[in-house]
């Protein structure tokens, strides 16, 4: 009798085979989709595009005569630098924090980036 990865026996053995940082990344990837939103490995420059993860690092980054917050936001498939121009903090925006964010993709230097994105917090992750 072969086990199917859905039946409580068949995510036992998968949890016990998978690294955390993956199990972490597949929970990620399915919020993500159950959001409607599209997976960050999947984004093409000059897209329209909703995101969503988790906040990994935040950082001041000095630009000539205008600050830059920006975010890495990590979805389980790859991380999408957020930046905001002009600002230097945003009220809960933090790491580990999860975020839905809305904008045009970018790439630079071979990330994907979204400046000044709409943006809302989601206090927590329907499972």
């Amino acid at each position: 009798m072969s086990h199917d990865t859905k039946t409580p026996l068949g995510k036992l053995g998968e949890r016990l085979t998978k690294s955390v940082t993956q199990i972490e990344a597949d929970e990620l990837q399915e919020d993500s989709a159950r959001m409607g939103c599209t997976r960050m490995c999947d984004l093409v420059d000059r897209q329209e595009a909703t995101v969503s993860g988790t906040v990994k690092a935040v950082t001041l980054r000095p630009r000539v005569n205008v600050p830059a917050l920006v975010v890495d936001l990590y979805d389980g498939s790859r991380t999408i630098n957020l930046v905001w121009l002009g600002r230097r903090t945003i009220s809960g925006i933090e790491p580990g924090t999860y975020v839905r964010a809305n904008g045009r993709v970018t790439w630079i230097k071979g990330t994907p980036t979204i400046f000044n994105p709409a943006y809302e917090i989601v206090p927590l992750r329907a499972h």
